[in-house]
């Protein structure tokens, strides 16, 4: 039973304030036809189609209630005036169009009309009920029903205001949502071109360099050529490795291996790798030497493979120095090369100076709180990387 009464209120309201009007004004019609048609004694009123019309005319502009409710409740008025004046017909129970047209101003008028609209219908009560009964019951009666109406029609405004508020709060975080989550979709394709930029940017870099340097070793020290080619196998594999590890993460359909990111660690092979295609490189480590959460140690992993890829690819650098000095809230990371310096020549080009990969070791500093410098040597010759990592909260370790 409850079920179907919901099931009736979601069509009523499925149905539109149209055809809710239209509906609700048959509904009235039909209450007001009962005293026409049930017995009634003898000295009663007889029931002529003349008041029946009349009554019929103080029902119709119900059908207009929302959109002039001022003038539905003025014709209302009007045409109850005048059958009680003009018609002697069966009367009323309750006066059902009048209460609606006032519930239908006190939900949407302003406040200047409904005060004016409510000494009007008090004024109106008096003088019905003093051509009718003239007593105090039939007025304080009449006067409770239309206070109940004005009531209902204000908490009904009250209950919409809510909901609109409900609705528009709603709306409201639904964009904010759908903002958020294309921020955290734009932040992410930011992250996996970096991750990619790195990766291959370094891995190219080093097996370019290899292989120019393999045609001169086969002809001058053929013993060198075999390891040159080792280490861009070894490059492309390692390369290889970290795109599965990559890409595996971004695959829904099936489960993908989740290796570890690389980390401080790693740096050794990454160095070795470096060495391999020509600079000296040197690493040191300061401080208190500790432990570091998994992302921030692959911060520093692709900081250092960034820096080291730019000192292959631009500086032409003979010795590179990488530091890691562990403070007690900060890590800074420090590759400085004897290369050519930025501003040194045509050579130099803009990735020295502010590209893709300098970016993106300045975005993964921020992400940890961090500062990236970038520029000349120490002593004014050759590019150094500089960056802060905070570390805060890290667990100490050996």
């Amino acid at each position: 039973m409850i079920h179907a009464w919901e099931e009736l209120a979601a069509r009523i309201r499925r149905a539109g304030p149209r055809r809710q009007d239209l509906g609700l004004t048959l509904l009235v019609q039909l209450a007001v036809t009962m005293p026409f048609v049930v017995p009634r004694s003898a000295e009663a009123p007889p029931a002529d189609w003349a008041s029946y019309a009349m009554t019929t005319l103080g029902v119709l502009p119900l059908v207009w209630r929302r959109r002039a409710p001022l003038a539905v409740l003025t014709a209302i008025l009007l045409a109850g005036g005048v059958y009680k004046l003009a018609v002697d017909g069966p009367g009323q129970p309750m006066p059902y169009a009048g209460l609606i047209a006032f519930y239908t101003v006190a939900l949407q008028c302003t406040a200047r009309v409904r005060l004016a609209v409510g000494g009007l219908t008090v004024l109106t009560v008096a003088l019905s009920v003093s051509r009718n009964t003239g007593t105090a019951r039939e007025l304080l009666f009449t006067l409770f029903v239309s206070g109940a109406a004005y009531a209902l029609g204000r908490l009904q405004h009250t209950r919409q205001a809510y909901t609109a508020a409900l609705l528009d709060r709603a709306a409201q975080l639904e964009r904010a949502n759908r903002i958020e989550a294309e921020q955290a979709a734009a932040r992410e394709r930011a992250r996996i071109a970096r991750e990619m930029h790195d990766i291959l940017s370094h891995a190219v870099s080093i097996m370019i360099v290899q292989a120019e340097a393999g045609p001169v070793a086969v002809r001058r020290a053929p013993e060198r050529a075999e390891a040159a080619f080792e280490a861009i196998a070894e490059t492309g594999r390692d390369a290889m490795a970290q795109l599965r590890t990559m890409l595996g993460v971004l695959r829904t359909d099936e489960a993908a291996p989740r290796s570890p990111q690389p980390g401080v660690r790693e740096l050794a092979g990454l160095l070795e790798r470096v060495r391999g295609s020509g600079p000296a490189v040197s690493y040191e480590r300061t401080g208190s030497v500790r432990s570091l959460p998994a992302a921030l140690e692959a911060t520093v992993h692709r900081v250092v493979q960034e820096a080291l890829t730019n000192v292959v690819k631009h500086a032409g650098a003979s010795a590179v120095s990488v530091r890691l000095e562990y403070g007690d809230r900060e890590l800074t990371v420090t590759v400085t090369d004897d290369g050519r310096g930025p501003g040194t020549g045509s050579s130099v080009p803009q990735a020295r100076s502010g590209g893709h990969g300098l970016i993106g070791i300045r975005e993964r500093a921020a992400a940890h709180g961090g500062t990236a410098r970038s520029g000349p040597g120490p002593d004014g010759t050759g590019f150094e990387v500089r960056v802060v990592l905070v570390t805060s909260g890290a667990e100490v370790g050996s």
